[in-house]
């Protein structure tokens, strides 16, 4: 009552009605509910009621009471602590109240009921007569709710507590961008600004090494803060009673009461619809960039010679995370500190969630950038060696991998038209009974036989006959083996003849039998079918017959490269001779060459819009 009219009240009532402080006018900024008790007007199951609601408790006593202090440990804390969820602790504030009539301070006898009790956060002495400390203890039981001290500090040893310890090494270490273990003037200016939206002064950042200097021989070193340093500051925050201050670093490293990363920190709402995926965007690449260069101490970046693993195989597993677990990817952001450094509001703005596969094919376009290949075939028939070859091993190197270490899926790069795309090979377990929809989804599939067993392109026609002959998904045969003999197919037509039939390109040849990396041109190959299922160049041969080969026969063509040497000549290189430049029988040839040029390149964009 002093509290709200700020003056002490001649009438007491046995019970103050619920007072609610409005958030504007607490330093917090937090909206404040004060319930009072009364025994001569309440329950104990009322009481109860009211503790089960509570975020903190104040406990009041009388400092010229002895009676009333006793009461505190022999009936209110164990009353609480019996009525409270033993796995969410409710801190509790001794309040001392009637200071104005004693000299003397209660505090020598109330601290050792502080170190008994870890529950207790503080404890106050108050006069509601005279209003002394009235606010300040309201403030004080916001700082419990909103800045814990327990979690945080163990009074016992002053010292902060190993949950603490560890949350703040992770900080240190996700600010540490160059990983040198030691947080420089930039890297504690970033860190300043997304933890409290402020640089620091020069001044004050010396001030602040300056004291972490003055009392701890290695918290500075190089002039930047060492981890030890980082965690000395904020145990000297905890002491002087700017709980808030550190609070704060471990709130926007995601960090709630328990000092566990929030749940919601690391797995952020992302919406995906049917029929879309989920790929990396520009953003996120960059800073997995910024995060393989910062643990790449011998900077050797994309060598492979001890089995490590390489730069372009580092981003190629996060894309392959994110295809096939975003959520997984979304909380391994969150561990890495995504957001934070890339001053995001989650780590879903790192995730691109594509168009529905079916509004691509719609509008004959993607903007895709990883696209999917299942491989089928029958035991035997080479695929787990199609996959391994996608990496760069050969045969050689296959038969160095221990069977637990091999995987069911591969991924790398692929160069499309100039473009770099990702292509996911997932080889498809022979279970021909069922197929789930994870199996029946990809861009392309694949079908995988050996040329060397009679038997083994059945199982591709029964699978496509079945599961794919009626979809406008593209397949494409692979005659794995390809170095041994071959061998005619147990099957009512040729392999060639049965890709006729159902309009698909011939059987592809594929061996990984060779002293260097396997070729990787069929790979590409399957990535530009799955880039452009709606096309139908998809001969990818070289038969010298289907427009595919004819165009780029064109291209290729004698004619057309003299054409474009010339062009590149003059353009480029500017060597020619002044008389060259006055000459009309350069002129008359290079525009003939253009206009052969533009010809040719107009027919071919009529030839394939005619297709298209």
């Amino acid at each position: 009552m002093s509290l709200v009219s700020e003056e002490f009240p001649e009438v007491v009532p046995y019970r103050a009605e619920e007072i609610t402080i409005p958030a504007d006018v607490t330093p917090e900024r937090v909206p404040t509910h004060i319930v009072d008790y009364s025994e001569a007007e309440q329950t104990d199951e009322q009481l109860f009621q009211e503790i089960s609601k509570a975020n903190v408790i104040c406990i009041v006593y009388s400092v010229n009471n002895k009676k009333s202090i006793e009461k505190v440990t022999s009936h209110w804390i164990p009353l609480i602590i019996d009525n409270t969820d033993k796995d969410s602790r409710v801190p509790l504030i001794l309040v001392g109240n009637k200071s104005d009539l004693v000299e003397h301070s209660s505090m020598e006898t109330i601290l050792p009921i502080m170190n008994q009790y870890c529950e207790i956060e503080t404890c106050v002495e108050c006069s509601a007569k005279n209003l002394k400390n009235i606010s300040e203890l309201f403030y004080y039981a916001q700082k419990a709710v909103l800045h814990p001290t327990g979690p945080l500090y163990c009074p016992e040893k002053k010292d902060i507590k190993p949950l603490c310890v560890k949350a703040l090494t992770r900080i240190f270490k996700v600010s540490d961008l160059d990983n040198d273990g030691i947080l420089n003037d930039n890297e504690l200016n970033l860190f300043q600004r997304i933890c409290f939206n402020t640089p620091l002064e020069p001044q004050a950042l010396e001030d602040v090494k300056n004291v972490v200097k003055k009392n701890l021989g290695d918290g500075v070193s190089d002039n930047g803060l060492t981890l030890k340093g980082f965690l000395f500051l904020h145990t000297l925050f905890i002491q002087r009673g700017r709980h808030e201050t550190t609070w704060t670093v471990l709130r926007t490293f995601g960090y709630d009461d328990d000092l566990e990363l929030n749940q919601d920190f690391l797995f952020p709402t992302l919406k995906i619809p049917p029929g879309c995926t989920t790929e990396l965007n520009h953003n996120a690449y960059l800073f997995l960039q910024s995060v393989f260069d910062k643990h790449d101490k011998d900077r050797d970046f994309c060598t492979n010679d001890n089995g490590w693993i390489t730069y372009q195989g580092y981003l190629s597993q996060w894309t392959l995370t994110t295809y096939l677990d975003v959520q997984r990817c979304l909380e391994y952001l969150g561990y890495l500190g995504y957001s934070i450094i890339a001053e995001q509001e989650s780590q879903a703005s790192g995730i691109t969630v594509t168009r529905e596969k079916m509004m691509d094919l719609k509008k004959k376009q993607t903007q895709r950038s990883v696209f999917r290949c299942n491989v089928f075939g029958d035991f035997g028939s080479g695929k787990s060696g199609f996959l391994q070859a996608f990496l760069g091993r050969n045969l050689m190197h296959q038969k160095t991998i221990k069977e637990e270490h091999r995987s069911y899926y591969a991924i790398s790069t692929t160069f499309v038209y100039g473009q770099e795309k990702y292509l996911l090979l997932h080889e498809v377990f022979p279970d021909f009974d069922y197929l789930s929809d994870d199996e029946m989804s990809c861009d392309i599939v694949c079908l995988v036989y050996d040329v060397s067993n009679p038997y083994s392109f059945e199982y591709c026609t029964r699978v496509f006959k079945q599961y794919f002959m009626d979809t406008k998904t593209p397949c494409m045969v692979i005659a794995t083996k390809c170095d041994l003999p071959e061998v005619k197919q147990m099957y009512g037509c040729s392999p060639l003849e049965f890709c006729r039939k159902h309009k698909m390109p011939p059987p592809q040849s594929f061996t990984c039998d060779s002293t260097a990396a396997p070729s990787r041109d069929i790979f590409t190959k399957l990535t530009t079918m799955a880039m452009h299922p709606h096309a139908r160049l998809r001969c990818m041969c070289t038969c010298n017959r289907c427009t595919f080969c004819l165009c780029q026969n064109v291209l290729n063509s004698e004619l057309l490269q003299t054409v474009r040497a010339k062009l590149y000549a003059v353009v480029l290189r500017r060597h020619m001779s002044q008389a060259d430049l006055m000459s009309s029988t350069f002129w008359l040839k290079a525009s003939v060459g253009a206009t052969v040029f533009a010809v040719l390149g107009l027919t071919m964009y009529r030839v394939l819009l005619r297709l298209r």
